[in-house]
């Protein structure tokens, strides 16, 4: 096996080398949480690939990203874009003793509306590697529509608006979810629009999470005005738009709610969306029929397990001591007999010593 995934690896050397590597068929399939999305997942050479591009790119186009642009990211992700949005507030309310607002909005089907020739011209104007620039335009103007097989439920497709469909996109536009290169193509693409917020309108308080970004300040007026400037600019630089109904302006002290996590004065708090999918996980799992045989009962435990602590991993970032319990002592039920937490802190939970019941052969019981 190892000797023909070697053969494998030259293989695609010699097609780059060569330029006659092409992307092969990706897996196409529809996710519904946290909403209905469409996924094409590139297969595994072409992983790879993904992987040789990016490592080119990114240390290029780091150097030109702003501090504040938190997803896909080295050191970044979800929580530190939480702790600088915390930082932000405090600062400019002076510790919440002052008024502040923030505006919150979104691009309007981002990676369906971006273009491909823009992207690239982005690209082409911060490399001029022959080798890159081809392998860059072989992947950006890659269409997955017409090689792909479906994974999953085949309804569930019926169920994605055509506006978040590459099946629906104009020619020359849209970029697959699920890849590496269109995550990091995201933040090159958005750049543009980073460095116009910054350093155009001086936005001192901003951050970006992919497509969902934030400025803050203390007059509302000048947030509605950057709000035109901005949704102007992405227009006709970009040729995308602000989403028309997920647009937010709010005093802070109402809560920001941003990148999973809910920022109010003085503590921070996980969404309600979040809470509830953990309780509905907790309940559905109670309300099934537990499997007899040792070994199901055994991987479903585990499979129980791995989605308690990751969601009491997320519960860890905000101050969430009296909600962990209320929702160990409430929601697991019979789980209370098979798992433990690890600690007083309730921060994750492992599963109790196992013992073997003499009287029924295929049934394991916890230690009392």
């Amino acid at each position: 096996m190892e000797l023909n995934f070697e053969k494998e690896l030259l293989k695609l050397e010699q097609e780059l080398q060569s330029r006659t590597y092409s992307p092969g068929k990706s897996i196409c399939f529809v996710v519904t949480y946290p909403t209905i999305r469409e996924i094409f997942a590139a297969d595994f050479r072409d992983r790879i690939v993904h992987h040789l591009l990016v490592s080119y790119l990114e240390p290029i186009f780091e150097k030109k990203f702003i501090h504040h642009s938190f997803a896909c990211r080295k050191d970044k992700g979800a929580h530190a874009a939480i702790k600088f949005l915390k930082r932000f507030a405090r600062k400019i309310t002076g510790n919440f003793s002052r008024p502040a607002y923030y505006l919150q909005v979104d691009v309007a089907a981002f990676f369906m509306s971006l273009r491909k020739d823009i992207l690239f011209d982005i690209i082409k104007k911060h490399t001029k590697d022959p080798e890159i620039l081809w392998l860059a335009r072989k992947i950006i103007f890659h269409d997955p529509t017409r090689n792909f097989y479906r994974k999953g439920n085949p309804e569930l497709a019926k169920l994605v608006p055509k506006h978040k469909s590459l099946f629906h996109v104009p020619k020359g536009q849209g970029l697959p979810i699920g890849n590496l290169t269109s995550q990091f193509f995201a933040n090159v693409y958005l750049n543009k629009l980073d460095q116009f917020i910054k350093h155009d309108l001086k936005a001192k308080y901003y951050l970006r999470y992919v497509d969902d970004f934030i400025l803050i300040h203390e007059n509302p007026k000048q947030l509605k005005i950057w709000k035109k400037q901005i949704d102007h600019f992405l227009r006709e630089e970009l040729k995308i738009k602000l989403h028309p109904k997920k647009s937010i302006q709010k005093s802070v002290y109402k809560g920001i709610n941003f990148a999973g996590f809910i920022v109010k004065p003085g503590y921070l708090l996980v969404r309600r969306r979040t809470v509830n999918n953990l309780k509905q996980k907790l309940h559905r799992f109670n309300s099934s029929m537990l499997p007899k045989n040792n070994e199901e009962f055994q991987k479903s435990l585990y499979e129980i397990l791995s989605t308690i602590n990751s969601y009491y991993g997320q519960f860890r970032h905000a101050d969430t001591a009296r909600l962990k319990k209320d929702i160990f002592y409430k929601h697991f039920g019979i789980l209370k007999s098979y798992l433990k937490p690890s600690d007083q802190s309730l921060n994750s939970f492992k599963i109790k010593t196992f013992q073997r019941n003499r009287h029924l052969k295929d049934e394991w019981l916890p230690e009392e």
